[in-house]
């Protein structure tokens, strides 16, 4: 059995997707988002107001998303460490602020965003990081939400 993971020392960070809502106006970023583990963590999480504070979505448009930031439908990919690069040096100052608190940092990213989150890796020693690489595998992000007691 494992100790839960109190809502302030977790943080999930999720990969952007291509597939988003169409919208005249700019909607939540858990909402817009149509892919990968998005609406699995929309389904699980969403309607927790605690827990859906606790999520970030890494776009490789805006950077560091919180759940519940307002933004339009877009069309940009991250193709190559250089475009990584970029969004690291955007996303990192912002990243590095909210991990003060935080122990278990479950990251369903592919490996060109996880260039992004070199603040989490460089606390390795502080935080436990739950790395899944494939976006869509949706049962191992629950798998790792079942066990810090997230529901």
């Amino acid at each position: 059995m494992t100790t839960p993971v109190p809502a302030e020392h977790g943080l999930i960070v999720a990969g952007c997707s291509r597939r988003k809502k169409s919208t005249p106006a700019p909607i939540p970023a858990l909402d817009l988002y149509e892919g990968g583990c998005i609406p699995g963590l929309r389904d699980r999480l969403g309607a927790n107001v605690q827990l859906r504070q606790r999520i970030r979505i890494v776009s490789a448009l805006y950077g560091l998303l919180h759940a519940d930031s307002p933004i339009m439908p877009y069309d940009r990919r991250l193709t190559d460490s250089a475009d990584a690069d970029v969004l690291r040096q955007r996303v990192a100052p912002n990243l590095a602020g909210e991990l003060a608190a935080v122990t278990h940092v479950l990251a369903v990213v592919e490996p060109l965003y996880l260039l992004a989150l070199e603040p989490v890796v460089r606390r390795l020693d502080a935080i436990r990081l739950y790395w899944i690489s494939a976006p869509r595998d949706w049962h191992r992000a629950a798998a790792v939400l079942d066990t810090w007691g997230w529901t």
